[in-house]
């Protein structure tokens, strides 16, 4: 088996916006970044249950440069907006992958829908890297819906795993990456139990989104848990003692400075103030 590194519960809740109260699962300040790289960070949101309004919940306009980010939603509604033009509204099951390369500038608020009617908002927003080579990559959005993500059945009815980054059983998933990663979202039925194989030197996490399952025969792990795997070895065994669902991480690490501040993650100081240089000037753009 893989062996397990750590086990993180889960910090306590901030709020992010008026929009999205999230707990902190890991960040490259928490954990350092060599240990989880290629991810930055994981921001764990709700669940929650909003009353209905008129008002717009979420984050008005902010940059990024340096890495992307990945919003996955569970249950409620995300609408993106950002200085490419790009732009779209998510729902259960559906993914926004936005590329911040060069320099973005983005908002993230509730869906006008959503908000009238109210109800449970659960969602996680990962951060992953970009090596320094692609930190200037042009800025760009991908919009991915649960129809497009492929779903294998697991054996003895135990579940289901939703490709959403990477290959599970020589099935891949639709998102664009720019280095090795997987981002599979593991549903599991009561009483089922599956095993799972991370590639061999891969930075490997496991996030627990809902319900209760054991891990490797030793480890229980709840709702909001972080788990933390060597890169190396075999198998990673689940078992669900309730309906739960897991997200798991892994990533060929990237193997250079990691410098962060706020919204910008380069390699070095001087590329931070010039990050801050870019965006006080305009050049990573408005939303119109």
């Amino acid at each position: 088996m893989r062996k397990i590194s750590g086990v993180y519960g889960a910090p306590k809740q901030h709020w992010v916006g008026d929009g999205f109260p999230v707990r902190s699962l890991f960040s490259y300040q928490s954990l350092g970044a060599k240990n989880i790289s290629p991810f930055l960070l994981l921001d764990y949101a709700g669940p929650v249950e909003f009353t209905p309004t008129t008002a717009h919940r979420g984050v008005g306009q902010h940059p990024h440069k340096g890495f992307e980010t990945v919003t996955l939603v569970y249950q409620g509604e995300v609408e993106h907006r950002d200085s490419t033009g790009a732009g779209g509204v998510i729902g259960p099951g559906d993914v926004q992958w936005m590329t911040a390369g060069s320099g973005i500038v983005h908002q993230e608020f509730h869906s006008d829908a959503f908000a009238r009617s109210g109800g449970q908002l659960h969602m996680v927003q990962l951060w992953v890297n970009l090596p320094a080579k692609d930190k200037s990559a042009p800025a760009g959005y991908q919009s991915i819906t649960n129809q497009q993500i492929p779903v294998i059945n697991l054996p003895q009815n135990a579940g289901t795993v939703s490709v959403v980054a990477g290959e599970y059983q020589q099935t891949k998933g639709p998102a664009r990456t720019f280095t090795d990663i997987n981002m599979w979202n593991v549903k599991l039925n009561a009483g089922g139990s599956t095993a799972l194989n991370a590639p061999e030197g891969h930075n490997t996490l496991l996030v627990v989104v809902s319900g209760t399952v054991l891990i490797n025969d030793q480890q229980i792990a709840r709702e909001a848990d972080l788990i933390c795997f060597e890169n190396h070895g075999g198998e990673i065994t689940l078992e669900a003692n309730n309906d739960a669902i897991v997200l798991l991480l892994s990533g060929e690490p990237i193997n250079e400075p990691v410098v962060g501040h706020g919204p910008f993650v380069m390699n070095t100081k001087e590329e931070i103030l010039q990050a801050i240089e870019d965006f006080n000037q305009g050049k990573m753009g408005m939303i119109a």
